[in-house]
């Protein structure tokens, strides 16, 4: 089988622009594209604007990945995004190979233990949440779902039959987690407002909404379909950068972020709440109820248990009921 001939961009745009119109030849997500953009930016920025990154090598990639350890102290993730940045700048945007292994100084990995709420704490909480904020975040506390996950959901995801959610996680893998008993009904209401919001944006001749392109191409009416309609939409339709299409596309992740903080607040909640906060809630009280931790890994979606193990360290475990192999011994 041959391999396709490699993309290159058209040599009589602007750096940047190149770098995008490779980008979206390849169906990047578009956060991932704004990520990769700002790195190469501050890559640019770090050696001077007039200098060109073809002028610069691998050693020149090590010195501006280390002064991102060392001066600004970012995370170990956060460095190995602008890495990633910047070898698809140079192997798919300038076809310049990066000469030799790159081995920065590496950001050193932080073991922080999850913050987790109490189940008093989760009961003040969801006092002080109200309306789709408040579904949002039951959805988070009560599937385990990362932020992005939940913004992200279609009414496809949703089998409320076998009370599941199908959920796109991270490097596009799909697993599926419970759907909790007490939302099914506010859930099925829910979205019922969305097919009836759907049907009215037909009527107006929209009704479209972002797919992968490669579904595009499958199935050619799918963006005008029910089944693919965000969960959580946008009260207003807008245009897509990418695009320019008028589609109602799904709601700011922002919103939901500064409701569950409000909620915190006023519920008098002395920790650093946030949607992640819910998230390592479900694992942690999971736990505690005696799910198997491989069991967990597959709901949460870690790709390593030692992610998930994580949360033995914060469970509440019942020190009481454990006996001392001293009170063994007939001394």
């Amino acid at each position: 089988m041959e391999s396709q001939p490699k993309f290159h961009p058209n040599p009589k745009l602007k750096l940047m622009d190149q770098v995008r119109e490779v980008l979206r030849y390849h169906h990047y997500a578009y956060r991932t594209e704004q990520a990769y953009c700002h790195w190469i930016l501050r890559y640019i920025y770090f050696f001077g604007s007039k200098t060109h990154p073809r002028d610069l090598d691998s050693r020149d990639v090590e010195r501006f990945l280390s002064d991102l350890a060392v001066s600004r102290e970012v995370s170990a993730s956060t460095q190995r995004q602008a890495l990633n940045a910047l070898v698809f700048l140079y192997r798919e945007v300038l076809d310049i190979p990066l000469d030799g292994k790159i081995q920065p100084v590496r950001s050193k990995k932080k073991l922080n233990l999850p913050t987790v709420l109490g189940k008093e704490e989760i009961k003040r909480f969801f006092r002080y949440i109200e309306g789709t904020h408040a579904l949002m975040a039951k959805i988070l506390y009560g599937s385990g779902l990362r932020l992005m996950e939940c913004v992200r959901l279609r009414i496809k995801d949703v089998d409320f039959d076998r009370k599941r959610i199908h959920v796109l996680g991270k490097g596009e893998k799909w697993r599926s987690t419970i759907l909790a008993d007490p939302i099914i009904h506010e859930l099925r209401r829910h979205i019922e407002d969305v097919k009836a919001l759907h049907h009215r944006d037909l009527e107006e001749g929209f009704g479209e909404v972002y797919i992968p392109a490669a579904l595009g191409r499958k199935y050619k009416n799918a963006a005008m379909e029910t089944q693919w309609q965000y969960v959580f939409p946008s009260k207003q339709r807008s245009i897509d950068p990418r695009s320019d299409c008028e589609r109602r596309h799904h709601v700011m992740e922002s919103g939901l972020q500064k409701a569950v903080k409000r909620a915190a607040g006023r519920a008098g909640i002395d920790k650093r709440v946030t949607c992640h906060t819910l998230r390592h809630s479900f694992a942690t009280t999971m736990l505690e109820n005696g799910i198997n931790i491989r069991m967990l890994q597959e709901l949460m979606g870690h790709a390593d248990v030692k992610t998930t193990e994580r949360y033995t360290h914060v469970m509440d475990k019942d020190i009481s009921r454990i006996t001392s192999p001293l009170e063994y011994l007939d001394l």
